[in-house]
């Protein structure tokens, strides 16, 4: 009986930590430079993305980078402007390896992420961080709930949360300012704030993505914490209410 509700709720708890992990610590403090986060919040972040996704930090950076120095036009790795929704919503999986396996993208825009000694004793042996992550939810709530939640986890993540924001978020939405990403404020509260793409795309070295009183960006209060207890420093300028435009909906 446990597992009927114990799988979902785990399930749940691990994507949201990986969406989390990946928009505060790879998006906002490494592509952007908008947060200085302390050494052991640093490899508190590592540790957790190592065992719920295996990413490697410096490919996700390099990738993302190369998006927004390529935003929806030739070179944009994963735009839904270029390739079609539904390719990147199924394949932006593909996508992402594809670019991430570039050494030349690796190399102009992520050569400040060159790997490190624990990237070279840990972190980049992704398939490791993924079988201890998935060994010790195993431990913790039994086999086959642990290789269900696992699955599932690893469906959600990379499958639907991931590519949604990108798929959906430069191709359907509403806007605060004018470019081509798209908000969606309901989806803003399960994917970390990345949702409010457009704010976003604003004002790339904001730590704080929401704009708007109606809009709520989940990274933000975690990051308030941090900051509060000077585990991190905001480096990044704040976007003010008033310089956001009249939104346009296209929903």
């Amino acid at each position: 009986m446990s597992v009927l509700w114990i799988v979902p709720v785990v399930t749940i708890v691990l994507t949201e930590v990986a969406v989390i992990a990946t928009s505060i610590y790879l998006h906002r403090a490494l592509a952007h430079r908008s947060l200085h986060l302390h050494p052991v919040v640093d490899v508190a972040f590592r540790a957790a993305l190592w065992l719920t996704t295996g990413q490697c930090r410096q490919q996700w950076v390099a990738v993302h980078r190369k998006h927004h120095t390529f935003t929806d036009r030739q070179g944009d790795p994963h735009s839904p402007r270029l390739l079609g929704f539904w390719r990147v919503q199924l394949f932006n999986v593909v996508y992402y390896m594809r670019e991430a396996r570039n050494a030349e993208t690796l190399e102009r825009f992520a050569p400040d992420l060159r790997p490190d000694r624990l990237d070279r004793a840990l972190f980049s042996h992704g398939v490791l961080g993924l079988g201890v992550g998935l060994s010790l939810l195993c431990a913790l709530i039994g086999l086959w709930p642990g290789l269900i939640a696992g699955l599932m986890h690893a469906v959600l993540y990379v499958f639907v949360m991931a590519p949604l924001i990108n798929a959906l978020g430069h191709w359907r939405g509403t806007k605060n300012f004018e470019n081509t990403a798209y908000n969606w404020r309901l989806l803003a509260w399960i994917t970390g704030g990345e949702s409010l793409h457009n704010n976003h795309h604003a004002h790339p070295r904001s730590a704080k993505f929401s704009v708007r009183r109606s809009e709520f960006d989940p990274s933000w209060p975690i990051i308030w914490l941090l900051a509060a207890m000077r585990l991190l420093a905001i480096q990044g300028p704040p976007v003010e209410w008033g310089r956001a435009s009249a939104p346009r909906s296209n929903v």
